[in-house]
């Protein structure tokens, strides 16, 4: 009787100890799965963070290249408009010399038409020629003049924009170097980068100085071009004899004996 009991006695307490050994299994796969729970919380803040980040990144990414797509558009604009009002100057140029080249010739046939009839006058027709050939010379090379001057403008315009396409280069250049710099984490990669910087600079203003030189007034910008003024083209001295009258009809031009 007495080993009955004790064996009850025994069955309950292992009894009780399972039951412990239960809870306390319970309570720590409870501990465990709030851990993870925490975790997993903790993880899917931290990529919605990363996630917002990198949208933002894109964000203004995106609006630089937009930003810098408008300014060459704007740029392709104004320079297509430039060169049109260049073109029509010397359209206009080029207009007005052939008009004033028809006029000439049409009042040098006026005056042909008019000494045909009177020998005396040969002197006046032949002196009259000269002078439309060199009214027509000089107009010409009016033309020449203005046109080298566009063209020679228009290479200015070329090496400018050149030059501030490679300084916007190097500015995106600089500014991925600094952004490597700040996420550098040895001094080995922090002076590397440090050096390209400096370089990118030393680079940057040469082409400031160059820029500089390319700009009307700065001392030049490419080779050739006008480089001096146009002088003036002197009309042939009067063949006629001394006394002449009809030599008193050309303004400018007097007789040598």
């Amino acid at each position: 009787m007495a080993e009955q009991k004790e064996s009850s006695v025994l069955f309950s307490l292992k009894e009780l100890m399972n039951l412990e050994e239960d809870r306390i299994r319970q309570e720590e796969d409870q501990k465990r799965r709030s851990e993870e729970e925490a975790a997993r919380v903790r993880a899917e803040a931290d990529r919605r963070v990363r996630e917002e980040e990198e949208a933002r990144l894109r964000a203004v990414e995106e609006k630089r290249r937009t930003e810098e797509q408008r300014l060459r558009e704007e740029a392709t604009r104004l320079e297509a408009i430039r060169h049109g009002e260049v073109e029509k100057a010397r359209l206009d140029a080029e207009n007005q010399a052939r008009m004033q080249q028809m006029q000439h010739q049409q009042e040098h046939e006026r005056q042909l038409a008019v000494v045909t009839q009177d020998k005396s006058k040969k002197t006046l027709v032949i002196i009259s020629s000269s002078i439309g050939v060199l009214l027509v010379a000089g107009i010409i090379g009016g033309v020449v003049v203005y046109s080298n001057a566009q063209r020679h403008e228009k290479e200015l315009q070329a090496q400018l924009q050149d030059l501030q396409s490679k300084q916007e280069e190097n500015n995106r250049k600089m500014n991925e170097l600094n952004n490597q710099l700040s996420h550098a984490t040895t001094p080995e990669e922090r002076a590397q980068l440090e050096q390209q910087i400096e370089d990118a600079k030393k680079k940057q203003a040469d082409l400031v100085a160059q820029a500089q030189q390319v700009k009307p007034g700065g001392g030049g910008g490419g080779g050739g071009g006008h480089t001096g003024p146009v002088q003036p083209r002197a009309l042939p001295k009067c063949k006629c004899t001394v006394g002449d009258p009809l030599c008193s009809e050309i303004p400018g031009q007097t007789c040598t004996p």
